[in-house]
This record gives structure tokens, sequence and C-alpha cells, in this order.
């Protein structure tokens, strides 16, 4: 048995670490969704006129989304523009040729794999590791704009019942809440500023965001602005809906945290095991490895392995 597999996995890992570091060497502290002041409130501080930051954040916000139709690298692109990646598209399409040679390069030194074998692994962890840093990172994002979004709506709830008209309510949220909703509610702000409706504002956000509970709120105002009626009772439900079914995720969340890494634990310890005795005593499977049950064997455990993921995945995955 040979050594190649982890080699593989652990430039995988390189590739991962790489983009990250990368990413922060580039953009720094403007890239960290834990700043306490968004983006928004920042350009508006250097002085830049308002217009221009609206069109700034606006190019930033569409500039990935324009290219999801590109085969191939629309699913990238998605994942980028829901992460609200700073980097530009052709960045991105240059940072996975920048790792696919450097892929490349560390097979050719640590691995006896063929040319077309090479080539073909450095293409595939190149926009792997991309891909998964990139779905991280949209995950994180959208993860923190639902954390968020309670105290948003309740927020928009206390300035409606002071008597605030809700576009002020909007514009109070953007300069209190930081990133990532603070700047998504600015925009909504500043495009309601400059003439647009603030329903079509709020739809867009919830389709370019996908969040749930942001669709509610844009069809409860929607529905408000068509039909009247007290729109601070109405949100105040809404805030109120959102924060137990983010309290019941949570609750379901630490509930399964023991099956979740159960199976992660029953499928990943016999990897390791045999990662570990092909260390310790390379000559352990010799007998046995030239038998005609050995690869079939091997090839089920596998499929196990895998299903095994998937099944506990399936088993713990609880809609809330």
């Amino acid at each position: 048995m040979s050594l190649e597999p982890l080699i593989y996995a652990l430039i995988f890992v390189g590739v991962l670490l790489m983009v990250e570091g990368l990413y922060l060497l580039i953009f720094g502290k403007s890239v960290r969704l834990e700043s306490k002041v968004n983006r928004r409130l920042e350009l508006l501080e250097k002085g830049e006129d308002p217009e221009d930051v609206l069109e700034t954040l606006r190019a930033e916000r569409d500039q990935h989304r324009k290219n999801t139709g590109i085969p191939i690298m629309a699913p990238l692109y998605e994942r980028a523009a829901q992460a609200n990646i700073a980097f530009s598209p052709k960045g991105l399409a240059l940072i996975i040729l920048v790792m696919a040679v450097i892929v490349f390069v560390a097979l050719t030194m640590m691995s006896s794999a063929s040319l077309v074998l090479r080539i073909g692994l450095s293409v595939i962890m190149a926009f792997g590791g991309v891909y998964m840093w990139l779905n991280n990172k949209a995950k994180a994002r959208m993860a923190l704009f639902e954390e968020q979004l309670p105290d948003a709506v309740e927020l928009i709830v206390r300035s409606l019942r002071v008597g605030h008209p809700f576009s002020s309510a909007v514009s109070i949220v953007a300069h209190e809440m930081p990133d990532p909703l603070g700047t998504e509610f600015g925009i909504i702000a500043d495009e309601s500023t400059y003439g647009m409706e603030i329903t079509e504002s709020l739809n867009r956000l919830a389709e370019r965001v996908n969040v749930q509970d942001l669709r509610f709120l844009a069809v409860a105002v929607s529905i408000q602005a068509q039909s009247g009626g007290n729109l601070a009772e109405v949100l105040a439900g809404l805030a109120a809906v959102i924060r137990s079914r983010f309290k019941l995720f949570r609750r379901v969340k630490a509930i399964t945290a023991e099956a979740r890494w159960s199976g992660w634990f029953l499928s990943m310890f016999p990897i390791l095991a045999v990662i570990l005795v092909q260390l310790v005593q390379p000559d352990y499977y010799d007998d046995v490895q030239g038998t005609s049950v050995f690869m079939p064997a091997m090839i089920i455990v596998g499929m196990f392995l895998v299903a095994n993921v998937f099944y506990m995945r399936a088993m713990v995955n609880i809609k809330v």
C-alpha cells in the first residue's frame, strides 16, 4: 500500500490554507465578518459621496452574480456571490490557475503519479479547494445574517413604535448593525433615498441572500404596503417567530451533535487506522494484498464508509 493518498489529502488541505492566507494577505481586516462597523459606514466616514458608496457596494454585490451563467464556473460564482467575496471573478479564475500550478509542482515532487493523473488531480484539487473555501465562507455569512436578523427586526419594531417611518427604521438598522446585515440594509436605505421602492429592494435582498426569514420580512412589508395595517405588530410577531425558530434550531443542533460526531468518527476511524498501521508497520498487509478479494473488499468497505456519512447526515438533518 502506498502513502500517496495521504500526500494528496495533505496537498488539498494546503490548497485551502493557501487560498485563505492569500485572501487575508490581500484584503486583511476589511473582509472580517466580526467587524463592529459595517463596510458602508466605513466608506462614508472616509468622506466619500453617498451615491458613489452605493455604486461601489452595488458593484461588489453584483460582480459575481453577473457571471453565474458561465458553464462549470457557475457554482463557484454563485457561492462567491453569497459569500460576498472581495476577489473579482477574474481574480478567482486566476487563483484556481495558480493553485493548479502549485498542486502540479507538489505532485511532481512528492508523488510518482503519471503526467495525466497529475494534471487531472491538479485541476480537481484547485477547483474543489476554491469551491470548498467559498462554500464555507458563504455558510458562515448566511449563518451570521440569520443570527442578526431577529435583532434587526426588533430594532425596526421599536423605531416604528416611536413614530419613525419604515424607511427611517431601515436606516437606523443600517447604522446600528454590523456586517453583513448592516451593509445590506444600508444599500436598501440608499436605494430608497434615490427613488427605488423599499419593497422592491427588500425582495431583491431576499432573492440574493436566500435566507428564509428574510423572505418572510419582505412578504410582510409588501402585504402591509398594499393592504395597510399595523406593521409594528406584524413585525413584532415575525421577530418572535424568527427568534423561536433560531432557538429551536440551536437546540436541535445541540441534541444531534453527538450523532453527527459519531457518524464522522465511525467513518474516519478506519481510514486513520489504516494510515497509522501503514506508518508503523508498512508490510502489515503484504500477506493479503496480492489475493483476489483484497481490492474488492477495500472498495466495499470504502462504499460503506461513504454511505455511513450520508446516512448519518440524513438522520440528523432536521428541518426547523
